[in-house]
C-alpha cells in the first residue's frame, strides 16, 4: 500500500486547490472538470477512480467549501461501476444519493448490520419503491437510490426540505409506490454506500486538517501575558490532540480508499474511517476553545469548519454507530 499520490493525483490535487482558492464555488469547479473526474471517457469525463475522488473532496473540506462535490463526485462514480452508458451519459453531471435510512447510521450491507428499508417491487415490468430516505443532500431532479433489490435511478422524487448545520440544501425522500429505473443488484447499492462513507470521510479529513492549519496559525500570533499562546505547555498539548486526530483519519481513510480502488475488501478500513470522521467534531471543539471569543463568532472561517465537521458527522449516524458497527466487522 501506497499513500503517495501519483502525478495525476497530484495534478487533481493542485487543480483543486488553485479553483478553490479563487473561485471556491460549483461553477468553477465544474468548468475545471474536477465534478466529473469520475465519469467515464466514454461519457464526456476523466473516468478517475476513488483515490482522485477522495484527493478533490479533501481540498473541498480544507476550505469548509458548501458545493454539491461530495454527491456529484461519489454519484457519478458509482454510475461508472453499475451503470449502463446511457445512465452515466444522462447523470454525468451528477445526481442526488439517497442512501441514508431515517434512524439508521450509514453502516455495513444488510448481511452484517440490517440498513436498507426501503422495499423494491417490480410491476408490470418495471421497478417501483416504498420507503423514505433521509439527508439527501443537494437534492436535484434524479437521485440515485439504495434499496433491498438493489440499486435505482428515480426522477423527481417527493422531497421535504431539512435543515442542514452549513445552510447547504438537503431533503428527506419519500417513495409511494414510486417508479424507479433499476442500475443494478444489491451488490451496486452496497458498492454506493462503501464509496459515500468514504467520500465523506475524504472530506472530513480536509475539514480537520483545515481548521488544524486555522488554528496553528492563531495560536503562533495570539498572545497573553506577554507571549504567544503556541508557547503554553497545555495549548500545545491540545493542538497535538487535534494533530493526532487528523493523522488517524487520515491513515485509516487513504487506506479505505486505495482498497476501494484497487477492487479489495475495505468494510473494516471504511468503519475506520468513519469513526474518526464522526469524532473529528470533537477536535474541532479544541480548536474552537483554542480560538477563545474568536471562535464562536460566526462571520469568523472556523464556524465554517465546526458546521461541515457536524454535518459530516449526521451523515454517518455519528461515532456511536460507527462503534458498533466496527464491533459487528470484529
Amino acid at each position: 500500500m501506497d499513500f503517495n499520490l501519483d502525478e495525476t493525483q497530484q495534478d487533481v490535487r493542485k487543480l483543486a486547490a488553485e479553483v478553490l482558492a479563487k473561485d471556491g464555488g460549483e461553477a468553477g469547479l465544474r468548468q475545471a472538470g474536477l465534478l466529473s473526474l469520475c465519469v467515464p471517457e466514454e461519457a464526456g469525463g476523466a473516468g478517475l477512480g476513488p483515490v482522485e475522488m477522495a484527493v478533490v473532496l479533501r481540498e473541498v473540506g480544507a476550505k469548509a467549501a458548501a458545493v454539491p462535490a461530495l454527491p456529484a463526485l461519489a454519484g457519478t462514480l458509482a454510475l461508472a461501476r453499475y451503470g449502463s452508458p446511457g445512465q452515466q451519459r444522462r447523470h454525468a453531471d451528477g445526481v442526488a444519493l439517497a442512501v441514508r435510512e431515517p434512524g439508521r447510521a450509514l453502516a455495513a450491507p444488510p448481511a452484517t448490520v440490517a440498513t436498507v428499508a426501503t422495499p423494491a417491487r417490480e410491476d408490470g415490468g418495471g421497478w417501483t419503491l416504498t420507503g423514505r430516505k433521509a439527508t439527501v443532500v443537494h437534492p436535484g431532479p434524479a437521485a440515485l437510490v439504495t434499496a433491498d433489490e438493489g440499486l435505482f435511478l428515480v426522477t423527481a422524487p417527493a422531497a421535504t426540505p431539512e435543515y442542514t448545520s452549513t445552510g447547504e440544501p438537503a431533503a428527506t425522500l419519500t417513495f409511494d409506490a414510486t417508479p424507479a429505473e433499476r442500475v443494478a443488484g444489491p451488490e451496486a447499492a452496497d458498492g454506493l454506500r462503501r464509496l459515500y462513507t468514504g467520500a465523506i470521510a475524504a472530506q472530513a479529513s480536509g475539514v480537520l486538517a483545515g481548521a488544524l492549519e486555522l488554528t496553528t496559525a492563531h495560536i503562533r500570533t495570539r498572545r497573553q501575558f506577554g507571549r504567544a499562546l503556541a508557547e503554553f505547555q497545555a495549548v500545545t498539548v491540545q493542538i497535538a490532540d487535534v494533530y493526532i486526530a487528523g493523522r488517524a483519519l487520515d491513515v485509516a481513510m487513504w487506506s479505505a480508499l486505495w482498497r476501494l480502488g484497487a477492487g479489495l475488501p475495505a468494510e473494516e478500513d471504511l468503519a475506520l474511517a468513519a469513526y474518526h470522521a464522526a469524532e473529528a467534531v470533537k477536535a474541532l471543539h479544541i480548536c474552537q476553545h483554542l480560538h477563545g471569543g474568536l471562535g464562536l463568532d460566526v462571520t469568523y472561517p472556523l464556524h465554517r469548519y465546526f458546521a461541515q465537521a457536524k454535518h459530516l458527522s449526521h451523515l454517518l449516524g455519528g461515532a456511536d454507530a460507527q462503534l458498533d458497527l466496527i464491533g459487528a466487522l470484529v
